[in-house]
Parts: C-alpha cells; sequence; structure tokens
C-alpha cells in the first residue's frame, strides 16, 4: 500500500498539475509551522504537529492558540488550508485509482495482431 502511494506521489510529480499541488500543500504546511513557531513561540516540532493535527482536522487539542491574532489566522488557515488538503488528497486518490484500472486492463491488439 505504502510502496502504491509513494509511486503514484512520484508519478503525481512528473506532471505539472501534481507538482502544483504538491508545491502548494507544502507551502500551506510551511506557513502555519512557520505562523505558530515565531507568533506562539512554540518550537518548530510543536507548530508542525500542531498544523499538522489542525489541517487533517484530527485536532487533539493539547496545543491551542492562546493570542487573538494565532485565533484569528487558525480560522482562515483552517478555511483554505483544509480545502487544499482535501483536494490534494482527491487529486491523488484519482490518480492512484487511474493507474490501477490502467495496469489492469489487458493490451489491446495491435495492427498487425491477426
Amino acid at each position: 500500500m505504502f510502496r502504491e502511494f509513494f509511486r503514484t506521489v512520484r508519478y503525481l510529480w512528473m506532471g505539472p498539475r501534481g507538482r502544483n499541488l504538491i508545491y502548494g500543500v507544502s507551502t500551506v504546511f510551511a506557513i502555519g509551522t512557520v505562523f505558530y513557531k515565531f507568533v506562539e513561540d512554540w518550537s518548530w516540532v510543536d507548530a508542525l504537529y500542531y498544523t499538522t493535527v489542525t489541517l487533517t482536522t484530527v485536532g487533539y487539542g493539547d496545543f491551542v492558540p492562546t493570542k487573538d491574532i494565532s485565533k484569528i489566522f487558525t480560522i482562515a488557515f483552517l478555511i483554505a488550508g483544509v480545502g487544499y488538503i482535501l483536494a490534494f488528497l482527491n487529486f491523488l486518490v484519482t490518480m492512484t485509482v487511474e493507474r490501477r484500472q490502467q495496469k489492469n486492463q489487458p493490451e489491446e491488439p495491435g495492427p498487425n495482431s491477426d
């Protein structure tokens, strides 16, 4: 399963749309991590952890923004970030299914196969 996932990510990287989604998701994670690192004064790991838990909508509650600006940022971050993550995951699943279907299709007979 993980092998197929990484093959699909590598396949996505080859096309401009997939590459743009990978860049976009990475940028969203970077923006959240940097913001929480400096505004909330969390460690890099805690900031990345909170960003991940927030964008995946898990929300353990062990970290919470304490400043008003962080709370406002989190609202906008969730609205934009979750949508972007879902679009990426949708594209990833769609490409995985398409690749599996292509792999399982029988070869079309060629023009000289009589």
